[in-house]
């Protein structure tokens, strides 16, 4: 199965929890600025225009925040669905607790997704 979605994100807005596909993930910024994390890559921002991707499966994706606090931030997904499986499956304090060692260094200045 494959869905389609825009995800409106508000000034400041810190998106979904952290949460992994089941299957991979295209997307594509349409306004504003993304703060993107994957397990294992440090966080990022994705302008507009930019484009992004996640390989889905084990990987835990833990923002697709908005960077900015004055305007919104609007991005399009394409998620593919394994069969069988659910698209989207949040992932629980205690997963993240025993995952803590494959994120990525967080900036001194970060604030923690849990």
């Amino acid at each position: 199965m494959v869905e389609v979605a825009t995800v409106e994100v508000p000034p400041g807005g810190a998106g979904a929890p952290p949460h992994r596909h089941s299957g991979p993930v295209f997307g594509y910024v349409a306004e504003g600025e993304m703060l993107f994390e994957l397990e294992g890559e440090s966080e990022r921002v994705i302008g507009t225009g930019e484009a992004f991707w996640e390989p889905g499966g084990d990987v835990i994706h833990y923002q697709a925040a908005n960077n900015r606090t004055d305007i919104r931030c609007q991005f399009v997904v394409v998620m593919i669905c394994a069969p069988g499986a659910p698209m989207l499956t949040f992932v629980d304090e205690e997963e993240l607790r025993a995952r803590a060692h494959l994120r990525a260094p967080r900036p001194a200045t970060a604030k923690p997704a849990l």
